[in-house]
């Protein structure tokens, strides 16, 4: 990897406790500058332990995966020296953070845009993700091919992409939409994206999407929503 290449990494949590502090230690430190945590309201000591690990921790109150994420994206903004790429990733410990290299390896080697970590391709853990989350997946990168003529076959939290291309989507959705909001953008702006394959496990801790009806209906729902709105 190009030792000049700043990378960034954002992490959206809300009470992950049991978990942020083994994703934190599996992040590669050698090979990013900032570990952002961006805390959505915990009410446990994930901020705290997060801290504790050597990560930058900033505050999202207003609840919602996307609000976490341009948090973070604000915290990037103020830097006097803006990376080259920010790789986004869950810190409920289903990631293998530890991935990091083979997420950003296309942008760095082979100038893509932008990359997702799909875990259709990769090593998954049984169990590890619900029956709803495999077809809602399914259908939102079919629709995705069938609308905009890009090939995705997961819309994976762990994915890399070049800030400049990061800050020309304009990202807005606040809520469970915001990782289907990215890959539309791209679509639509014609970026250069890759898959990779990345494994994945149980996550530490309950779900709060897919874990719950309320949660699967809500996502299943902006999901759907803003890739029919960005036609």
């Amino acid at each position: 990897m190009d030792s000049n290449t700043i990378i960034d990494v954002i992490i959206p949590v809300y009470n992950e406790a049991d978990s942020i502090a083994y994703v934190i230690r599996d992040i590669p430190k050698d090979q990013v500058r900032h570990i952002i945590v961006c805390n959505n309201n915990s009410t446990d000591d994930t901020p705290d332990i997060a801290r504790r690990s050597g990560a930058v921790v900033v505050d999202a109150p207003a609840r919602g995966y996307g609000n976490a994420c341009l948090k973070g994206m604000a915290y990037i903004a103020g830097q006097n020296i803006k990376p080259d790429i920010v790789v986004f990733l869950d810190g409920d410990y289903s990631d293998y953070p530890g991935q990091l290299p083979d997420v950003v390896a296309p942008i760095i080697q082979e100038n893509f845009d932008m990359v997702i970590g799909s875990r259709a391709l990769g090593k998954m853990e049984q169990g590890a993700m619900m029956p709803q989350q495999i077809f809602g997946n399914w259908l939102a990168t079919r629709l995705i091919k069938i609308f905009f003529g890009y090939t995705f076959t997961d819309l994976g939290p762990f994915r890399a992409i070049r800030y400049d291309r990061l800050l020309e989507l304009q990202m807005a959705d606040k809520t469970y939409g915001w990782t289907v909001e990215m890959q539309v953008k791209a679509a639509k702006k014609g970026f250069r994206c890759k898959e990779v394959a990345v494994d994945y496990k149980k996550r530490i801790g309950e779900s709060k999407v897919s874990g719950t009806i309320k949660g699967t209906i809500l996502a299943g729902y902006k999901i759907l929503w803003t890739i029919f709105k960005s036609l």
